[in-house]
C-alpha cells in the first residue's frame, strides 16, 4: 500500500518558514539580555525581562490565536502573525532605553505567539493521518536546528559587529519567514466547519490537551535547566572549550533519529515511544551531574538530546490528536502556552536551587524528577485514554 505524501511543498514551506522564524527568536533570546547590560548598563533584573517580557506576551497570545483559528482561515492568521513578527522587528533600531525595547518585545512576543501557534495548526492540516507522528516530529526538528543556529548567529554577530548589524539580520530573518510563509496553501484540506461560541477565558483553551500539556511541562521545568544553565555549568566543571557543542551533538541526534522514532509512533503508537524516551532522558540527566570529562558531557547530551528531543514532538502530536479538527489550533495554543510557562517557571525555581545545592546536585536529582513522569504520564494520558472511548475514536480520525 502506497504511503501518503508528507513531504509535499506546503509541508516543506511552512518548516522552512518555521525554522527562520525560530531562527530570529533564538539569536534575539540570547543576545538581548547582554545587549541591555552592555548599552544600557542596566541591572540584571532589567536585562532579564527583556526574555520574560517576550515570552510573556506569547503566551499570552497564543490562546487568542488558538480561538481564532477556530473562526479564520489559518493562512490569515498566520500572515497577519508573520507581518506583525516582520513589523516589530524594523522597531528595534529606534528605541533609546530600556523601556523602549521592553515594549517592542512585548509586541514581538505577540507575533512570534500567534505564528508559532497557527503554524502548527496548519502542519496538522498538511499532515496525513496516518503519518502524523513522522510529519510532526520532522517540522519541530526545524525549530531545534534553529536552537543550534540562533545562538551561534546572534553571539558571533553581536562579538563582531554589534546590535545594528544584529538587528538588521533579525530584520532579514523575520522576512525570510514571512516570505515562505506566503507561499503556503492548503489546498488538499476541505474547509473545517467554523464554530462560533461565546468569547470566555475557558473557550481560550482545549480541554482535551490540557491533561498531556501538564506533563510536557512537567518535564519542560527540567529543560529548562539545559537551555538557561548548561553553558554556565561546562564553565563551572572546567570544560568551556565543549559547551558550545552540546547543542550541535543534541541536534545530530535529533536528525539521526527522527526518521525512526516517528514512525513508530505512527506504527504503535506514542507509549512505545515515550516510555523509553523518558528513561533515555533522565540516563542523561545522571550523566551530566557526574560528568568530569568532554566526552561524558557530550554524551549526555545526546542522550538528552535523544529522550527529551523526541519527548517534545510526541506530546504535541497527542494534543492534536486528542482534538477535533476544528479544534487542532486551540489545541496547539494550549500545548504550547502550558510547555512556556513550565520553562517560565522552571528558569525562575531553577535559579533558585542551584544557589543552594548547586548545579551537579540539581542535575543528579533531576534525573530521579524525570522517573517521577513515567507515573504522571500514566495517570494523565494511558488511564484517561483507556477511560474514554470516546476519546479513543478522536484519535481515529
Amino acid at each position: 500500500m502506497t504511503k501518503p505524501k508528507l513531504w509535499t511543498k506546503d509541508f516543506l514551506s511552512i518548516s522552512l518558514s518555521n525554522f527562520f522564524l525560530f531562527l530570529t527568536f533564538y539569536f534575539l533570546l540570547i543576545t538581548m539580555p547582554s545587549f541591555a547590560l552592555d548599552e544600557f548598563n542596566s541591572s540584571a533584573s532589567d536585562a532579564g525581562l527583556m526574555t520574560t517580557v517576550f515570552l510573556v506576551s506569547a503566551i499570552i497570545s497564543r490562546p487568542i490565536a488558538g480561538k481564532w483559528l477556530e473562526r479564520e482561515k489559518h493562512q490569515i492568521v498566520l500572515l497577519t502573525a508573520l507581518f506583525i513578527f516582520f513589523g516589530t522587528s524594523l522597531l528595534y533600531f529606534l528605541p533609546n532605553s530600556v523601556n523602549g525595547y521592553l515594549m517592542i518585545r512585548f509586541l514581538h512576543g505577540i507575533g512570534f505567539g500567534m505564528a508559532t501557534t497557527a503554524a502548527g495548526a496548519i502542519v496538522a492540516d498538511l499532515v496525513p493521518d496516518s503519518r502524523r507522528g513522522e510529519g510532526m516530529g520532522y517540522y519541530i526538528m526545524s525549530s531545534n536546528l534553529a536552537m543550534v543556529l540562533g545562538p551561534f548567529i546572534g553571539l558571533t554577530f553581536m562579538q563582531q559587529w554589534g546590535p545594528n548589524v544584529l538587528f538588521t539580520i533579525s530584520v532579514i530573518g523575520a522576512l525570510a519567514s514571512l516570505l515562505i510563509g506566503l507561499g503556503v496553501k492548503l489546498t488538499n484540506k476541505p474547509e473545517h466547519k467554523v464554530v462560533h461560541s461565546a468569547f470566555s477565558f475557558k473557550n481560550l483553551f482545549e480541554a482535551s490537551a490540557i491533561s498531556i500539556s501538564l506533563v510536557g511541562a512537567f518535564f519542560a521545568l527540567v529543560y529548562s535547566s539545559i537551555i538557561s544553565f548548561v553553558s554556565v555549568y561546562a564553565n563551572e566543571i572546567n570544560l568551556p572549550a565543549v559547551s558550545s557543542l552540546f547543542f550541535v551533538v543534541y541536534a545530530v541526534v535529533l536528525l539521526i533519529s527522527r526518521p525512526f522514532t516517528g514512525k513508530w509512533f505512527d506504527s504503535q503508537g506514542p507509549s512505545v515511544i515515550v516510555f523509553p524516551s523518558i528513561i533515555l532522558f533522565a540516563i542523561g540527566m545522571f550523566i551530566l551531574s557526574q560528568t568530569e570529562t568532554g566526552g561524558t558531557f557530550l554524551l549526555s547530551a545526546a542522550l538528552i538530546g535523544l529522550g527529551w528531543g523526541t519527548l517534545f514532538p510526541t506530546f504535541q502530536t497527542i494534543a492534536i490528536q486528542n482534538a477535533a479538527p476544528n479544534k487542532r489550533g486551540l489545541a496547539t495554543a494550549t500545548f504550547l502556552s502550558v510547555f512556556d510557562i513550565g520553562i517560565g517557571l522552571g528558569s525562575f525555581l531553577v535559579g533558585l536551587v542551584v544557589a543552594k545545592i548547586g548545579f551537579s546536585s540539581f542535575y543528579l536529582l533531576s534525573s530521579f524528577y524525570i522517573l517521577l513522569g513515567i507515573g504522571l504520564y500514566y495517570m494523565l494520558h494511558i488511564r484517561k485514554q483507556a477511560a474514554s472511548p470516546q476519546l479513543q475514536r478522536q484519535q481515529q480520525r
